[in-house]
């Protein structure tokens, strides 16, 4: 069975919204940026090594597939373009980035995703679609980089919600920008 990895970054006070910059109008949006160090960038680029297929949100896969078809290089871009994408949307008519394809249900073709054959599928960004693979018992493991800093709101990966859901830490690493990479297994 595929593992499905979530990455993502976040705040201290847990936000995990516009990283970036152009994600969202958010007032503090490419809070990530003032942080980069090459540890950082090294990880990120062995993390997309690693796994051999894209799970993404409708918003993350547009934005993606805005920038990435237009870049190249061996580290990052000519990887993320040619690994297949899945893409959950109950709303996207078509996904023409190349190797993409549509998913409409996250418990049932998720699901199924993750028995097919191959290796594991990472998921970046994506928080509306994350809450809803940790509904469903679908992550297998979640990968943070936590940042220094707070950002007093916004989106974050974990609602009020009540849900219960416990991680056993994998693997920890503190990079000397402050920002820590943080791995965990969820225990069920």
């Amino acid at each position: 069975m595929r593992k499905i990895i979530v990455t993502e970054f976040i705040t201290l006070d847990g936000v995990v919204e516009s990283p970036g910059g152009n994600e969202t109008p958010h007032p503090h949006g490419g809070w990530q940026f003032k942080y980069s160090a090459p540890e950082m960038g090294k990880y990120k680029v062995d993390e997309l090594a690693g796994v051999e297929a894209l799970l993404l949100g409708k918003n993350t896969y547009e934005l993606f597939a805005g920038y990435w078809p237009g870049q190249t290089g061996a580290g990052f871009a000519d990887p993320i373009n040619r690994l297949p994408k899945y893409v959950v949307s109950r709303s996207l008519q078509k996904a023409e980035w190349n190797n993409s394809h549509i998913l409409r249900d996250v418990a049932g073709d998720v699901s199924a995703l993750k028995k097919t054959d191959g290796g594991d599928i990472l998921v970046y960004g994506s928080a509306t679609l994350v809450k809803a693979l940790f509904h469903h018992d679908l992550v297998d493991e979640l990968r943070l980089m936590v940042y220094p800093l707070s950002i007093g709101g916004g989106l974050r990966l974990f609602d009020d919600n009540r849900e219960l859901k416990k991680f056993e830490l994998k693997h920890s690493r503190a990079i000397d920008n402050g920002v820590l990479i943080l791995e965990y297994r969820p225990v069920n």
